[in-house]
């Protein structure tokens, strides 16, 4: 994998988890101050994104893929798999984290992610269990104890239905991971990306058909947020995120994905005003320290390779 290339991985992620991090708090200012409906805000933000990058593929690469992924019956299953347990369940339990708590525990809580794919492929005898793998679960899980609690371990600092959300929500963001990689080998990720949201906001507008919901209430702030939330909350975020994966392998994208709680901390505290305690700011530190880890183990596994 050339240097470039890896460089460009890490771009997109960062980028894509800092826009991601921060279309959480923009959602958690819609459900506090606006009062908009969960169900709502995630198919809307479903099906207009997932249509938008479809149009992007279509004006911009390969047209023929957006029919051609349903040609064969293996890849048009897995891709509605993809579309309900990995898209949907991703941005559902998410959002339903930050309904309860905030989007700083919801991003947290979410990237849980890197230990259950460390764990997962390790069991599957895909990878060795190193030294440094165990320092990256210890920090991530130290700086998920920190963040939860603020160094009180008697009760946490968040309602439980937020961390309930938020467990599943890791459960989900690391089959999204792992499960996207072969269809990404095969169709360009604006195709894969685009054809799960749709998917996702088309099964959940059955239950919640977004058109019955009464928007006149809401001024020209609440529309621009929302937005936010679909454009690049949503449309940018996920395009970088599942784009990295051609680029990084899926461990090292979702640990350098951690770089999405950090943006939530910092617009959740510095924007919305939430409190923020030292030992959560320490458990921030954790997930940072990890990020650097990670950097630093696969610059020395680059070099062993060559």
């Amino acid at each position: 994998m050339g240097n470039t290339s890896r460089k460009t991985g890490f771009f997109l992620v960062i980028t894509g988890a800092a826009l991601w991090g921060v279309g959480g708090t923009v959602a958690q200012k819609l459900f506090q101050q606006y009062g908009i409906d969960i169900n709502w805000l995630v198919t809307t933000r479903l099906l207009i994104a997932g249509l938008l990058l479809l149009a992007v593929q279509y004006l911009m690469k390969d047209r023929s893929q957006i029919i051609g992924v349903w040609k064969e019956k293996r890849t048009g299953i897995q891709l509605i798999v993809f579309g309900l347990l990995g898209m949907l369940a991703v941005q559902y339990t998410y959002m339903a984290s930050i309904r309860h708590g905030n989007a700083a525990v919801a991003t947290l809580l979410q990237y849980l992610a890197p230990v259950m794919i460390i764990v997962y492929l390790v069991l599957r005898r895909q990878a060795v269990f190193r030294r440094v793998d165990l320092a990256t679960v210890i920090l991530a899980l130290g700086g998920c104890s920190l963040l939860l609690t603020n160094g009180s371990l008697s009760s946490l600092s968040v309602p439980t239905p937020a961390v309930i959300w938020g467990v599943l929500s890791g459960m989900s963001l690391a089959f999204y991971t792992l499960y996207a990689i072969p269809l990404l080998a095969r169709f360009d990720s604006l195709v894969i990306v685009g054809w799960a949201m749709v998917i996702g906001g088309v099964a959940l507008s059955f239950i919640h058909p977004p058109w019955r919901i009464d928007l006149s209430g809401l001024n020209t702030e609440a529309f621009g947020y929302i937005a936010f939330v679909i454009i690049f909350g949503t449309m940018i975020a996920f395009w970088f995120y599942i784009e990295s994966l051609q680029n990084l392998a899926p461990k090292e994208t979702s640990l350098l994905g951690s770089l999405e709680p950090l943006a939530a901390v910092l617009t959740t505290v510095f924007w919305l005003g939430v409190p923020f305690g030292f030992y959560q700011w320490l458990g921030t530190a954790s997930i940072i320290g990890m990020i650097l880890l990670l950097a630093l183990s696969k610059k020395q596994d680059s070099i062993k390779s060559e």
